[in-house]
């Protein structure tokens, strides 16, 4: 594989003479004169490896401009090997500069074989470390997700799923923008992970992103990476995850979640498969097939100003809803099956059988947490089980009779009050119920947080 080496000296003679010897080697060489060049060059391209000499015009003998460029090619690039040289050169220079970040150093004249050899150390120790640090970024990235759900195949009985199925199945194997969009907990990410596996990137990575859960001031750092010394707690380079994404599937979920301050670097990103490490002035490629999915509605937000127009078209060039469990009621007796039979396996438990009073409290429901709240009932009521799950295991209380008399007896205090009392009472009852906690509140109401707080101001809450 071609290696991309820069090279600096302001010796004409020196040049030529490397740029004959790194003829016969598998290097991209670029030439710079002096240390701005080299800043130039490291700011505008990605190099495996900088040889660079330790004195120039303004000063021949110290070394202290090299010095002072491997400090400022570090801050730019800390991941990039430095190779010195100088004819110049004590050990007490040569220590120092790689105290400062230079992985090695030659005196001239230099032996060729010890050069080459020198420069093929360097680089393959720099790969080495590169896939290491992207290694253990992805490790992080899998234990950070552990605890989750486990991801099911897709149950596709009713016809709003067989119909979802089918549109899954003839656009994965493209690259298109795919847009989920449906409530909470109706199996998003589960969807995602079957788009994966059937497209072309199958064997890459895919790189899931709850955007809600980014607070904002690291929301860059989260996203981009960034480099050692970027800022206060940057102690060591981090990769972002368009970065991890690379070659993969990127998932931004609760798409809608995201700070409009940040949205505009979000949709140069998506646009030009381009970032900048925070910290780093270096432009990255990154090449990822992006999927993304929010229980919002973002034509709203366009409307309202919270969201970026020219964003909601990047990411809906193919908008797919997913229906609510309530409209699948077929599936419900399959995902009811696929349950017991994963949580039976998980505890090491015997699986037990479903009676038939639990299985028609299970499809009167309502479900308003979807096939996540089927998940996490089903789980409970095997662990609370011997040998048949009863009604009681379910611990569900708001059955479609009990849904009725709620509704009734809602319906009979707001007879007399007029839309804007119904909401003040409604949100300041829900507002008491989460002791105050307007995002809890917010999220029980399926509003935004922004949504929400618009309606307190308007309420005068």
């Amino acid at each position: 594989m071609i290696k991309k080496i820069l090279v600096a000296d302001d010796d004409q003679g020196i040049l030529t003479s490397l740029r004959f010897l790194f003829k016969s080697q598998p290097y991209d060489v670029t030439f710079a004169h002096t240390p701005q060049e080299v800043l130039f060059f490291v700011k505008k391209e990605r190099f495996d490896l900088v040889l660079m000499d330790l004195n120039y015009e303004q000063d021949t003998t110290s070394g202290d401009e090299g010095l002072t460029l491997i400090k400022a090619i570090k801050k730019l690039d800390d991941e990039l090997p430095i190779v010195v040289m100088t004819g110049w050169a004590s050990i007490e220079i040569a220590v120092v500069a790689m105290q400062l970040g230079a992985s090695d150093f030659v005196q001239k004249p230099w032996d060729n074989e010890r050069l080459i050899s020198i420069l093929n150390q360097q680089l393959l120790l720099a790969a080495k470390s590169r896939q290491s640090n992207r290694l253990s970024a992805e490790n992080q990235l899998l234990k950070s997700e552990l605890g989750r759900n486990e991801a099911l195949k897709p149950i596709a009985h009713s016809a709003p799923m067989k119909q979802l199925m089918c549109q899954l199945e003839q656009f994965s194997v493209t690259d298109i923008n795919i847009l989920l969009t449906g409530e909470n907990g109706t199996g998003k990410s589960m969807l995602v992970n079957f788009i994966h596996q059937l497209s072309l990137r199958a064997k890459q990575p895919l790189v899931s992103v709850n955007m809600g859960s980014i607070p904002e001031t690291l929301f860059e750092s989260e996203m981009f990476g960034h480099i050692k010394g970027a800022f206060t707690d940057a102690k060591e380079n981090r990769i972002g995850r368009f970065e991890l994404a690379d070659q993969g599937t990127l998932f931004l979920d609760e798409i809608a979640n995201v700070p409009l301050t940040q949205q505009a670097k979000l949709l140069r990103v998506l646009e030009e498969k381009q970032f900048e490490r925070v910290g780093s002035s270096q432009t990255q490629q990154t090449n990822f097939r992006l999927i993304s999915a929010t229980n919002g509605d973002l034509q709203a937000l366009v409307e309202s100003g919270e969201f970026r127009q020219d964003l909601m078209f990047r990411l809906n060039t193919l908008v797919l809803h997913v229906p609510a469990l309530r409209e699948r009621q077929e599936d419900i007796v399959l995902l009811t099956q696929d349950f017991i039979e994963q949580t039976a396996k998980r505890y090491h438990k015997a699986k037990p059988t479903l009676s038939a009073e639990a299985l028609q409290q299970l499809q009167q429901y309502r479900w308003p947490g979807n096939v996540r709240e089927l998940s996490h009932t089903i789980e409970r009521a095997v662990l609370l089980a011997t040998e048949s799950i009863e009604v009681e295991h379910l611990m569900l209380t708001n059955s479609a009779s009990d849904t009725n008399q709620a509704c009734d007896n809602i319906d009979a205090s707001f007879t007399d009050k007029t839309l804007v009392e119904i909401e003040r009472k409604v949100i300041s009852s829900r507002l008491n119920a989460f002791s105050g906690c307007a995002s809890s509140a917010a999220k029980s109401l399926d509003l935004s947080r922004s949504a929400f707080y618009r309606r307190l101001d308007k309420l005068g809450l």
